[in-house]
């Protein structure tokens, strides 16, 4: 077990040294795709309790009972969209295994030319796409490990396209005192994306997050959690949330980002409810950017218990 967190704190040693913004492609894979992340600044790695988990932390995939859905549309800058679907099961004795889906679409654009400013009359569209696999298995009572394997397709223009493979690997450490949850991921490990003939890496990064209910009542519970990460492109980032649960069916959220140039607060609400034995939620988030503006999260999830 030493050994396999000493694996995962390799990359932060390796990459303290260095700061290269703007030098990674697939940048689209750090962005938030769930609406109570999104609403939490990001601090979800301990949190993280649905399908979205795959994205997130693939070790707390193996707490999800039976079989979970996830799928969330986010209203990103400039008339680009986000979705993401994701889906868990559970298989007894086996493990649990999970998919995911994330797509960022541009909207329709003209070709423009030196000659022709104004457009030629033909349009396109630029995407990104990530499909993955990913398999949790719990170690101890208290521990379980995770990993997912992508498939990251891009596509800028006709023949401009690139593509690229990667892994994802993390553990979770759950206790009984006052839900303290501790996670470890590596992220976008893998291959690089090249365009025509330059190469760029994936915004591989190493974090750590932690997450304990700061206060439980009858009626209304505060949890509260964080989350460090260090880019392989960038300075560290930090992020703290606030989650308060009343009735336990209404969710408050807030979150802000720590040394972050454009990223500040947060915010968020859901609604969760039950029918029969299986859970619905819904869940809303607004993030501010400074002068980009905000962006808009909405989200739908479901688990059988």
């Amino acid at each position: 077990m030493k050994r396999f967190l000493w694996f995962l704190l390799l990359p932060s040693l390796l990459w303290a040294q260095y700061e290269r913004p703007g030098s990674a492609g697939g940048q689209f894979l750090v962005i938030d795709v769930s609406p109570r992340a999104a609403a939490m600044a990001g601090a979800y790695l301990s949190v993280t309790n649905g399908a979205e988990a795959v994205y997130y932390n693939p070790a707390a995939i193996v707490y999800i009972p039976n079989l979970a859905l996830s799928a969330t549309h986010t209203q990103w800058f400039a008339g680009i969209n986000s979705e993401f679907v994701s889906a868990v099961i559970n298989m007894d004795g086996i493990g649990s295994f999970g998919l995911i889906f994330t797509g960022l679409m541009t909207d329709e654009m003209q070709v423009r030319t030196p000659l022709q400013p104004d457009g030629t009359g033909e349009t396109f569209y630029s995407a990104y796409y990530r499909f993955g696999i990913a398999y949790g298995r719990k170690l101890t009572n208290h521990v379980s490990f995770g990993g997912t394997i992508n498939y990251i397709y891009g596509s800028l223009y006709k023949d401009f396209n690139a593509s690229a493979v990667s892994a994802d690997i993390s553990v979770l450490y759950i206790t009984d005192f006052h839900g303290f949850r501790f996670g470890m991921k590596i992220e976008h490990f893998g291959s690089e994306m090249k365009f025509i003939n330059e190469a760029y890496p994936l915004p591989t990064n190493f974090q750590f997050g932690l997450s304990f209910k700061a206060l439980e009542a009858e009626k209304f519970t505060v949890l509260v959690s964080g989350r460090a990460i260090k880019p392989n492109v960038g300075k560290p980032l930090g992020s703290l949330g606030l989650e308060l649960k009343v009735f336990d069916h209404i969710f408050v959220r807030g979150g802000y980002q720590i040394n972050s140039d454009v990223q500040t607060f947060s915010l968020g609400a859901g609604l969760e409810w039950q029918v029969l034995n299986q859970n619905f939620a819904f869940d809303y988030s607004y993030s501010d950017y400074s002068l980009l503006g905000g962006t808009h999260r909405f989200g739908l999830s479901f688990m059988i218990n």
